[in-house]
């Protein structure tokens, strides 16, 4: 009896093994799906997959710190502080009767901003005719003091105002390059300015010290500026709208002739802006002139000292040579008041390699506004790669609504036979051989509808 049931537990032992080892390979040769429905089920009822999550871009390489160009301003307590003016440049004492507002637009690029500022303050402009308008749609942040010098969007208000003497306007909100061009018309409108000033933060000037017109005396930049808003106020120059400096690096604008046009067209924020405008006021009958008063660059950096600017700390004024050493400033071409000095030379030599680098950079030519990263945490912190693409975004919008509005791309729509009652009108892509054989079969097919109509028309009545 004892072993009758010894042999049944071992026969149901080996039986349950033989079963184990069967389920173990149905299990692993056979679809769970298929052949167990329970779990199947379970399966389809689970819990949902979880939630994406968001996937980054690779970060951007962390680029060196920003230094303030401008070293002595930065521990100036006073004006008295900073360099003098070079005395060929100082602005006339008493100020001109005219009024001379120049307007210089900011966004980004502290570095860039300070430059051209000084640039002018250096070849004449009286500071307080100088108005920055601080267009980096940070409000009041600039004028707190809260943004650091690595913020893109940084702006030294106190050095601005109070050491260097010039205005800082400051926009509610960041306006489009249109839009900004309509505050500064408005701000003339506001002011009572027949006309005024505007230039390019990327674009420093220079007095040219060996021009001399006519053997007369030497006249800045500023003042020759004065002198080309006084040829356009006599009558013989009719509806003038604008006097370019190196195109419009530096423009003069009568304000009233860009009220009468309706000023810039904000649909279109960046580019084709300014063609869309200048075609406009043309066809108004409105004329736009160049003119010259000094040396305009056109640069994407800026240099490591603006002391240069005032003639000093020059590197070729370090290895002037034995004539200078001794005095000989004549054999060297350098004027009695000191002007067309190796300093100037060389402060032209440095500008002209900074505008050629910028035209030859594979990158494009505004590598500049895209140049800080830093700010984070601050007031309107703006991601700067983010920041730039969405202007980027912006820009080919205004190509579309430009292209839409003429009808075309390229920037001549006069002489494509448009004129101003045309925005709008014409259909896109009008000039295309194939748009205008697709109008004229159109025409074609309208016209023998409506002779058709006509006729059935006849056939009523006489019915």
């Amino acid at each position: 009896m004892l072993l009758s049931q010894g042999r049944l537990r071992q026969s149901i032992l080996l039986l349950l093994l033989v079963s184990v080892v069967a389920c173990a390979v149905f299990l692993y040769t056979t679809s769970l799906d298929e052949k167990l429905p329970i779990l199947a089920r379970l399966k389809s009822e689970s819990l949902p997959p979880p939630k994406p999550t968001p996937l980054y871009k690779p970060k951007a390489e962390p680029r060196p710190d920003v230094v303030d160009n401008f070293p002595r301003a930065a521990s100036a307590k006073s004006p008295s502080d900073l360099p003098r003016i070079p005395p060929w440049n100082q602005p006339p004492m008493p100020h001109v009767q005219d009024k001379t507002p120049l307007f210089i637009g900011f966004t980004r690029n502290w570095r860039l901003i300070q430059q051209v500022v000084v640039s002018y303050i250096t070849a004449g402009w009286p500071p307080e005719d100088i108005y920055v308008v601080d267009n980096s749609g940070v409000m009041q942040s600039n004028q707190k003091g809260l943004l650091s010098l690595q913020n893109p969007f940084y702006l030294d208000y106190g050095r601005f105002t109070k050491l260097l003497g010039i205005n800082v306007l400051t926009t509610p909100t960041l306006l489009t390059f249109a839009q900004l061009q309509n505050f500064m018309t408005f701000t003339a409108v506001e002011k009572g300015w027949e006309h005024y000033f505007w230039a390019h933060m990327d674009s420093p000037v220079v007095s040219d010290e060996e021009y001399e017109e006519g053997g007369g005396p030497y006249q800045s930049l500023y003042m020759r500026a004065v002198t080309v808003m006084r040829q356009t106020m006599e009558p013989e120059y009719g509806p003038l709208a604008a006097r370019w400096f190196s195109y419009d690096k530096l423009a003069l604008v009568r304000t009233q002739a860009y009220v009468d046009v309706g000023g810039w067209d904000t649909l279109i924020p960046f580019y084709m802006g300014d063609c869309d405008m200048h075609e406009r006021l043309w066809m108004k009958n409105f004329t736009i002139e160049d003119a010259k008063a000094g040396l305009v660059y056109d640069v994407a950096s800026a240099v490591d000292d603006l002391e240069i600017f005032y003639r000093r700390n020059s590197t070729k004024a370090k290895r002037q040579d034995a004539a200078q050493q001794a005095g000989d400033s004549a054999a060297l071409g350098v004027k009695p008041d000191g002007r067309v000095s190796p300093e100037y030379y060389e402060l032209l030599r440095i500008l002209d390699e900074m505008q050629r680098s910028k035209n030859e950079d594979q990158r494009g030519r505004n590598t500049w506004q895209s140049a800080q990263q830093g700010g984070y945490g601050e007031p309107f912190y703006r991601d700067s790669a983010g920041f730039e693409q969405g202007i980027s975004m912006t820009m080919n919008f205004g190509r579309d609504v430009f292209e839409a509005k003429w009808g075309r791309g390229p920037c001549n729509i006069r002489e494509a036979g448009l004129g101003e009652d045309d925005a709008w009108r014409v259909v896109p892509g009008w000039e295309k051989e194939e748009v205008q054989q697709k109008a004229r079969d159109d025409r074609e097919r309208e016209s023998k509808q409506r002779q058709k109509k006509e006729e059935e028309e006849k056939k009523r009545k006489g019915n």
